[in-house]
């Protein structure tokens, strides 16, 4: 287990587990949210494949929608 800043908030992650295995434990549809880690953008093509690392800073960020 590594310790990770989930927007803002400390939180535990198995680092063996990808990003798309990690989203929706933590109640987040990947489908519908933009993720940044340490401030850069991820793009969904390699969700399956990223792993988190101790400390890193990880923003899922829904869209907004209006008018």
């Amino acid at each position: 287990m590594i310790l990770i800043s989930l927007n803002n908030e400390s939180r535990e992650c198995d680092s063996e587990l990808a990003l798309a295995a990690l989203l929706p434990a933590w109640g987040f549809d990947w489908k519908k949210i933009a993720v940044a880690i340490n401030g850069d953008f991820v793009p969904r093509s390699q969700y399956s494949s990223l792993r988190l690392n101790a400390g890193d800073q990880v923003d899922v960020l829904a869209p907004v929608q209006g008018g």
